[in-house]
C-alpha cells in the first residue's frame, strides 16, 4: 500500500515536470514566432529603403551623404536583423538591431525632411507610394515588435516563476530579451507630409 503511495508521488512530480518542461518549450517557440514576424516586416522595409533612395537620388543629386547615410543604416539594419533571426531574444543581438534600426529611422527622418525642399520630389507619384508603403510597414512593425514583446514577456514569467524556475534553470532555458527602442521619438513611424 505505502509503495502505491509512493508510485503515485512520483507519477505526480515527473507529470508536473513534463507539463512544465513542454509550457516552457511552447513559450520559447511562440516568442520565436512572433520574431518570425517582425523578421519579414523589417525585410520588408529594408527592401523599400533602395527604391525611395533611387528615386530621390535624381531630385537630391547635391544631397549625397544623406543618401548615402540612408543606404549605409539600411545595410547595418539588414546585418542585425539577419544576426538576430538565429538567436531572437538574445540580449545582445536584439540591442544591435534595435540600435541600427534607430539609426535608420534617423537616417529616413533625414531623407523625408530633406524632401521637403524639393517640390518637385514630393509631387513624384513613385516617392508618394513608396512613403505610403514605408509608413505601412512602419505600423506593422510595431505590431509585430509588440507581439513579440508580449510572447517574451510570458516566456520570461514561465521560466522566472516558482516553480517553472526548477524545471528552467535544470534544462537551461535562458531568458529571452525583448526588443526595445529607446525613445518614443523612435517608435514612431517616420512624418511623410506631401
Amino acid at each position: 500500500m505505502e509503495w502505491l503511495i509512493v508510485l503515485g508521488l512520483i507519477l505526480l512530480i515527473v507529470g508536473w515536470a513534463v507539463v512544465t518542461y513542454n509550457g516552457l518549450i511552447g513559450a520559447r517557440n511562440a516568442f520565436r514566432n512572433a520574431f518570425a514576424q517582425i523578421d519579414v516586416q523589417l525585410q520588408r522595409r529594408h527592401e523599400l529603403i533602395p527604391n525611395l533612395v533611387e528615386t530621390a537620388k535624381g531630385y537630391m543629386a547635391h544631397e549625397r551623404e544623406t543618401l548615402e547615410a540612408v543606404i549605409q543604416a539600411r545595410n547595418q539594419a539588414a546585418s542585425g536583423l539577419q544576426d538576430a533571426a538565429g538567436d531572437p531574444g538574445n540580449g545582445d543581438k536584439m540591442q544591435k538591431l534595435a540600435g541600427a534600426e534607430n539609426m535608420l529611422t534617423q537616417s529616413l527622418g533625414k531623407l523625408f525632411a530633406l524632401s521637403e525642399s524639393y517640390p518637385d520630389l514630393k509631387a513624384n507619384q513613385n516617392m508618394m507610394q513608396l512613403s505610403e508603403e514605408l509608413t505601412s510597414t512602419e505600423n506593422r512593425v510595431a505590431f509585430a515588435r509588440q507581439a513579440f514583446n508580449d510572447a517574451v514577456m510570458s516566456y520570461n514569467n514561465r521560466r522566472e516563476m516558482f516553480p517553472g524556475s526548477i524545471i528552467a534553470n535544470q534544462f537551461n532555458f535562458a531568458p529571452a530579451e525583448p526588443l526595445e527602442i529607446e525613445s518614443v521619438e523612435m517608435r514612431a513611424a517616420p512624418e511623410v507630409s506631401f
